[in-house]
């Protein structure tokens, strides 16, 4: 949305939401800042056979499977499958299984979410799962695509919860830098809050209403066929500059075109859009209403399946230069997945304050 007046930045979210909910934004270790050091392997080394504990719990696992990666997810998945029971008290971070989720984190770790400000360690990490758990109680998730590469961990994962008596379930990528030990030490969350809340926040509208397949094949083309075609040419690290680029210029037929033929899902559809123009109608819409300023984050590949990560800030009409960001999943049959976070694009800071208010009543 090149030329639209900017408004103020959108400051922090008053309710901060964790694992499968929200986070900050990320820390500026050299070592490991995803805006600074790009990690990205040409091929995926052998996954062992060890983790297997894993394996059972995910739909699929792959890339290069170290000890310290095997001992996050056994953690990660943990937690997902916990039972909260009593919810906790405000400030109780000796909650069992508040206690779960932050096993999963070194003490120092920062945790991000599009939008909000830095969370960093287990004191201001805590007191975020407490509110989660508070509004959330039965918030539990199972492992889907996951990719380890090393000291990074891209978490795909099926998240459900109850928002005011609706049943919610979402996707969401977890993705995870790490230390030695499997804890985290750099977490960044991507999912759409607007799908998961938008019971509470009945003035706010789907910014992809009315978006679909269009073109000669939208009617005749059944979904059983979405993958067909050309087999889809691997995401490579040679591919991350250019794809970059077309972030940032909004090149549509170059996303469009680089993704391959498979179907698109992403935040705001009803359903995988699998023609070209849905595509293009698709990101267009977020164009006219997003200026996006990506940087390369972190990027995993498996043997069928890669993760890339676009971070840096967005502006529009309801903030200028809000933390955000993007995670692409190119999967084994050309599918093609977007994980972003809908709501700094269609709530100024007010809005989101009150949708969380709102939550936050009985």
């Amino acid at each position: 949305m090149r030329g639209t007046k900017m408004l103020g930045r959108a400051g922090a979210v008053t309710v901060a939401m964790v694992s499968g909910m929200a986070f900050g934004t990320a820390h500026t270790n050299p070592n490991t800042d995803a805006g600074t050091v790009l990690h990205a392997t040409t091929a995926a080394a052998p996954t062992p056979a060890g983790c297997a504990e894993v394996r059972d719990k995910v739909g699929t696992l792959e890339g290069h499977i170290t000890p310290n990666a095997c001992a996050f997810m056994k953690r990660q998945i943990t937690f997902g499958e916990t039972a909260t029971g009593t919810p906790p008290q405000p400030g109780e971070i000796g909650h069992p299984r508040v206690a779960a989720y932050l096993d999963i984190f070194d003490p120092e770790a920062t945790l991000w979410e599009a939008g909000s400000d830095p969370q960093r360690g287990h004191a201001v990490v805590g007191k975020s799962i407490v509110n989660s758990l508070r509004l959330v109680p039965d918030l539990r998730y199972r492992g889907t695509e996951v990719v380890a590469d090393g000291a990074v961990v891209m978490f795909g994962q099926w998240n459900e919860v109850t928002v005011k008596g609706h049943k919610v379930g979402y996707p969401q990528i977890a993705r995870n830098v790490l230390s030695d030990d499997g804890k985290t030490i750099q977490a960044r969350r991507y999912y759409d809050r607007y799908t998961v809340y938008r019971s509470a926040a009945p003035e706010l509208h789907n910014l992809f209403e009315g978006v679909a397949d269009t073109g000669p094949d939208a009617d005749t083309r059944p979904a059983a066929d979405a993958g067909r075609g050309p087999a889809p040419r691997p995401f490579r690290a040679g591919d991350i500059t250019a794809r970059l680029a077309a972030w940032n210029t909004e090149n549509v037929d170059a996303l469009v075109g680089g993704a391959g033929h498979g179907r698109l899902t992403a935040p705001g559809l009803d359903a995988p859009l699998t023609t070209a123009d849905g595509k293009s109608a698709y990101l267009r819409r977020l164009f006219d209403h997003a200026n996006v300023q990506l940087k390369p984050g972190q990027v995993a590949f498996g043997r069928t399946h890669t993760f890339v990560e676009w971070h840096g800030t967005v502006s529009s009409v309801k903030g200028a230069n809000v933390p955000f960001g993007i995670v692409e999943r190119f999967g084994p049959a050309g599918e093609w997945e977007l994980y972003f976070d809908t709501l700094p694009l269609i709530a100024n800071q007010d809005q989101i304050t009150a949708m969380f208010e709102r939550l936050a009543q009985p």
